[in-house]
């Protein structure tokens, strides 16, 4: 199986020009595809309904979509009738099978004073596949404030370890007449997270190395991918205003899983040559 995520920057690539085709090229192929910055009626991109355009680029799989907030641009009256217009964004889960339950989590945010601070969210889908049941979600933290993102990571976390205790999005629903979903441990959480290894916010999800028995395999923390597959050395981000510069090349976008996933991880890499944000694709493989 294989896994990527990508935050698509509203489908505006380092060139500065908008085309969700490429990035529908991009991330094909893939089993589970997880999109950051999705949005609907957004000034900066022309107003365009991305989900609408991804789900055309990309046909044959199911999707979700959960939109961090709605804000009115432009709902209206048209001969009596109440047409609503809001710009929207979010975060996108694409599959090759059948979605059976998603459910948007808005995570922990304060009031910005000067920088825009906009909801963020992390959204969850509950999907099929050769290795049982697993929940993926498609994560972006918030990119101004460490001690915000650290809260966030706390309220991710817990989502992720006591979703069984929860309930997920929807329990009890032999109730009414449908079978009751499975609650499975094995999660997989991708995104960007607008941090850096080995920050505080990381250590809070994934931990710290011990000096003897380096990173612990623990139940109650993520596993990073890249870190348990020695892939060093990641650049995810490029800054658009200096792609050529490599001092503003970062690694900020992130595959995690479960402990219980770890012996499945084969491969990570990213795609250096995607030019259809200013983020890279991260890719993941399982077996």
């Amino acid at each position: 199986m294989k896994f990527v995520t990508y935050n698509i920057q509203y489908g505006i690539g380092l060139d500065g020009r908008y085309d969700v085709r490429r990035i529908a090229d991009t991330v094909r192929g893939a089993d589970v595809i997880a999109l950051q910055e999705v949005t609907r009626n957004n000034p900066r991109n022309g107003d365009r309904d991305m989900v609408a355009e991804i789900g055309e680029a990309l046909p044959d799989y199911f999707a979700a979509y959960g939109s961090n907030f709605e804000v009115n641009v432009g709902s209206r009256l048209d001969e009596g009738r109440a047409v609503t217009r809001t710009f929207q964004l979010g975060n996108m889960v694409l599959s090759r099978t059948p979605i059976h339950l998603s459910r948007n989590l808005l995570l922990p945010r304060s009031r910005s004073l000067e920088a825009m601070n906009f909801q963020r969210g992390a959204l969850e889908a509950l999907i099929e596949t050769p290795l049982g049941f697993i929940r993926f979600y498609s994560t972006h933290l918030d990119h101004r404030s460490p001690v915000e993102r650290q809260g966030q990571i706390r309220f991710l976390r817990q989502r992720l370890l006591n979703y069984a205790l929860e309930g997920g999005g929807l329990s009890g629903i032999p109730e009414i007449g449908l079978p009751d979903l499975p609650y499975p441990e094995a999660f997989v959480v991708m995104g960007d997270f607008n941090m850096l290894p080995g920050s505080p916010e990381y250590v809070e999800l994934a931990g710290r190395p011990d000096h003897e028995f380096g990173m612990p395999l623990t139940a109650d923390l993520a596993v990073d991918a890249a870190q348990r597959l020695a892939v060093s050395e990641l650049v995810t981000w490029v800054d658009p205003d200096r792609p050529d510069d490599a001092s503003r090349h970062k690694c900020i976008d992130y595959v995690f899983t479960s402990a219980s996933l770890a012996g499945s991880l084969k491969r990570l890499w990213v795609d250096r040559q995607a030019a259809g944000s200013d983020h890279l694709p991260v890719w993941v493989e399982l077996g």
